[in-house]
């Protein structure tokens, strides 16, 4: 859009200019990327209609004739008529008129004359004031006479013109001539003129995208969708190979220069829906806008395909601004993903990554109903966008993991932190929504292979302890090494656990460290006492709570940092794994036992929750609690029969209907029903009040749910309010004392920014393992010592015999093997199992070394002979007198 003309009050809406009269044609920015149906010019005020159907107005408000509350030199949408689907607007010196595709007319500002309410027509009348502007299409050209005095003529002059005069500018026809060679000026192709008040504008295209001005009306209103020009797509399939005229190449060079060009002619929006693009619904048809894609975007067409790529990346991609001009404009955001060049690895750099840069670099506003616009995408539109930055990464991964120059580290590392942080934008807006889709569709598998998780994580505390702050602009973020850390929602549950595991090591060396400074400077310093550099728990197995109690009582929480190691009195074992891990396995069955009455037991699902009703100290609780958090310090798999609903506690998230199902599947059925009952009879049927019936001690209590709830029936309007707090009074409200004791003692050991990163279903998983399991996967990764290998006569044997086991046998080996008879988080391949020959016969047992899960197997000859002795040994697995 040019414009010229008096610029005194903003009318021309160029912002903050020096100049008060503009005496030629300039661009207004605020037009760029944007397609305006409609100017009407006031005496110091002007209306612009775009072809959303939304108004903008500048200038003089003094009598209210922009629709605002104050006066301003940018254009800005009148609120008042959005989803009016504004077709025309017409303006006097102070005063706006507005008519809608209804035929409805609004009109606002100065009425004195009562000029607000003399139009009936559904005709819009012009208004201008002293002077007149007109266009010939032939010779491309605009003439203007009349008043000039504020430079509306266009003339370069201010002097009044009684006659038709030229309008200054290089002004091209639409008769094919072809353009002058040269490139100091620039050509403008006009495609509608509007002249008004004191000022004039003019709607124009390159000279190269020229057509007919009927191109930039608006379609037949009798058709439901806007597509992009079927005849221009079919001229360019209809190209063979080999032929791939200039003039075609133009045309598509046009149609992908500019997102307001993309969005106007390839955009697919219905009729009805255009008129309601906003800050909440973009006004696109995305299943058409891909289809389109993919007819323009074909194997056989590789040349269109080449020229695409090409103008994207050189003419459109550059053009994008933080700023947009409106909110059609970030339509072009939604729809260029579903191109399939963005999904090509070799376009990543040219195309993929600058786009990602444009979007990260969008200002608050725009970026934020551009949220708003993925937050209502369907699941598989919104996984599309996902999918194609995490390729992106994956990709600039690879090429890391070969080898990156010096002198390209730091583009290499703006290209990095571009494609994550829109994955972080995406990740974002996935979250606020409730999940779009899943979580882990965010994680990148893959990055366990590609890089050093390990240094990763050690290089991002460097970076907090330096203040290295990853939320300034791509521009500064260059600078600073990318820590995949930084955007911790691409880990699986396998590479958090790596982390964790890496984060106990970091404070274990610490506390150790400590211990040391602490030991040496008692040398020197008799008043300062010695300490073990690791936390010694001494215990009996027939007292093993009460001494684990004793000891951890006295711990400080320093102390609970340091490695752990297990003795049990009148045991010779030395702890290096196996101990620690038989140690948890027997306090937490002790602990966890029905008969003490600090759990209860449910029979249908065989879980167990903390009881209302007991009679035990919290301080137990707390030692549970503390056990668990030493049980994942220290990397041990420990045996907790709880719900789901304990680790959405420890992770702060709030237990559901489904948790209560999983618990209590009878009463999480009958909630289920409660909700889904499509009557309107439910007090009749259901009988229902905000109450809970509980046992005690063989009696039966009733407790309100909420305030007289006694006296509030449950209805079709409240029943999700009771299965809401039903769920609260199971999982929060009646063991709100105990679980915080457990709560405090867990995370005494085990919290920190790590452990967060968890879903409650991965930490579950690392406390107490898994049961996929793999057994062919367990042979497979088993390594073997001294005379024995795969092809051993006994390992033969011996696989055979293990394989044939009942699945409880199985399990059983594990327990007796490694401590455990579930499988750690990272998966049977984490489970090195090592088998090594003695000297003895074939009378004497296997025998584990739990802390390396090592088997010595004697050297079996006879398959019956290693059955009997292999179950023997497992079925007697406690103790290590065996060792």
């Amino acid at each position: 859009m040019l414009c010229w003309g008096n610029a005194s009050f903003g009318q021309l809406g160029l912002g903050g200019i020096d100049e008060e009269i503009v005496l030629e044609p300039r661009k207004s920015d605020f037009f760029i990327n944007k397609k305006v149906r409609d100017v009407g010019c006031g005496l110091r005020h002007t209306v612009f209609v775009l072809d959303d159907g939304t108004v903008y107005t500048c200038g003089c408000n003094d009598l209210g004739q922009l629709g605002h509350e104050k006066s301003r030199k940018k254009p800005e949408q009148v609120v008042a008529l959005d989803a009016q689907n504004i077709v025309a607007v017409s303006c006097g010196e102070a005063h706006t008129l507005a008519l809608n595709d209804k035929g409805q007319v609004y009109a606002w500002g100065l009425d004195s004359d009562g000029q607000l309410g003399l139009l009936g027509s559904e005709e819009c009348i012009r208004v201008p004031r002293q002077h007149t502007s007109a266009f010939v299409p032939s010779s491309g050209r605009i003439y203007s006479f009349g008043l000039g005095g504020n430079g509306q003529l266009g003339t370069g002059s201010t002097s009044n013109r009684k006659s038709p005069f030229t309008v200054k500018g290089n002004w091209y026809p639409y008769n094919g001539q072809c353009l002058p060679d040269t490139d100091s000026e620039e050509y403008f192709c006009v495609k509608r003129i509007f002249s008004g008040g004191d000022q004039s504008f003019s709607h124009y295209s390159n000279p190269q995208n020229c057509g007919p001005p009927d191109d930039f009306r608006c379609p037949d209103p009798t058709k439901q969708i806007w597509t992009v020009n079927e005849v221009l797509i079919q001229k360019w399939l209809s190209y063979p190979s080999g032929r791939f005229p200039v003039e075609i190449a133009n045309e598509i060079d046009g149609t992908f220069s500019s997102s307001g060009c993309l969005n106007g002619s390839f955009l697919a929006v219905s009729n009805d829906d255009h008129y309601r693009t906003g800050t909440r619904f973009s006004g696109v048809d995305m299943n058409a806008a891909r289809l389109l894609f993919h007819k323009l975007i074909q194997p056989d067409h590789p040349q269109i395909s080449q020229q695409v790529a090409a103008s994207l990346e050189k003419n459109l991609i550059p053009k994008l601004t933080s700023s947009l001009p409106d909110v059609e404009a970030l339509r072009f955001y939604l729809t260029l993903p579903e191109c399939p060049l963005m999904s090509d690895s070799n376009n990543f750099t040219t195309i993929a990554i600058p786009f990602g840069t444009a979007l990260v670099n969008l200002e608050k506003a725009p970026l934020k109903v551009l949220e708003n616009w993925w937050s209502v995408l369907e699941p598989p539109l919104f996984l599309k966008i996902v999918e194609l930055f995490k390729e992106v990464v994956v990709h600039l991964l690879k090429l890391y993991k070969i080898g990156i120059p010096p002198s390209e580290r730091r583009i290499f590392n703006s290209f990095l932190h571009t494609a994550l942080k829109v994955l972080e934008i995406l990740h974002r807006v996935n979250e606020k929504t409730g999940q779009i889709i899943q979580y882990d569709k965010f994680y990148i598998h893959e990055v366990q292979e590609l890089i050093d998780i390990r240094n990763d994580y050690i290089n991002w505390v460097q970076q907090q302890a330096y203040g290295m702050d990853v939320n300034h602009g791509l521009t500064e973020l260059a600078d600073i090494p990318v820590t995949i850390c930084t955007y911790p929602f691409v880990f699986d549950a396998q590479a958090k656990t790596t982390l964790l595991q890496t984060d106990a090591v970091l404070q274990m060396q610490m506390a150790i460290d400590q211990a040391h400074r602490q030991n040496v400077s008692s040398l020197f310093l008799p008043v300062i006492e010695s300490v073990n550099p690791c936390l010694i728990l001494v215990v009996r197995r027939e007292n093993i709570v009460g001494d684990a109690m004793e000891v951890l009582r006295k711990t400080k929480n320093i102390d609970y940092k340091k490695p752990l190691k297990v003795i049990f009195v009148g045991e010779d074992a030395v702890d290096a794994g196996g101990v620690r891990k038989e140690f948890f396995l027997l306090i937490m069955r002790e602990l966890l036992d029905p008969k003490y009455g600090m759990f209860r037991y449910y029979e249908d699902s065989r879980l167990i929750w903390f009881s209302d009703k007991t009679f035990e100290d919290s301080d137990l609780f707390h030692l549970i609690g503390v056990i668990c958090g030493l049980a994942i310090y220290n990397f041990t798999i420990v045996d907790l029969h709880f719900p789901l609903a304990l680790y959405k506690k420890l992770l702060k998230k709030k237990p559901s209907l489904d948790d209560l199902k999983e618990l209590m599947p009878d009463v999480g059925r009958s909630m289920q029903q409660l909700l889904d009952y499509p009557e309107d009879d439910i007090e009749e049927t259901f009988c229902l009040n905000f109450t809970i019936t509980v046992e005690n001690f063989g009696a039966t209590e009733v407790k309100e749910l909420v305030l007289n709830g006694a006296d509030t029936a449950v209805n079709k309007q409240n029943r999700q309010e009771f299965v809401d707090a039903y769920v609260d009074y199971i999982f929060n409200k009646s063991v709100a004392s105990l679980f915080d004791a457990f709560h405090a003692g867990f995370h005494k050991v085990c919290g920190g920014k790590v452990l967060l990163l968890f879903q409650p279903n991965e930490l579950q998983a690392m406390v107490i393992g898994n049961t996929n399991y793999d057994w062919k996967e367990l042979e497979k990764n088993t390594e073997y010592k001294g005379e024995y290998w795969a092809e051993h006569p006994t390992i033969k044997i011996f696989w055979e015999v293990f394989h044939e086991l009942p699945l409880e046998k199985k399990k059983q080996f594990l327990l007796f093997l490694t401590g455990s008879d579930r499988i750690p988080i990272l998966g049977m391949k984490s489970l090195k199992l090592v088998i090594q020959s003695t000297g003895g016969g074939e009378e004497y047992l296997p025998v584990s070394h739990t802390c390396f899960n090592l088997l010595d197997l004697p050297k079996y000859t006879d398959k019956e002979t290693l059955r009997s002795k292999l179950i023997q040994a497992i079925d007697h697995n406690e103790g290590f007198s065996l060792i």
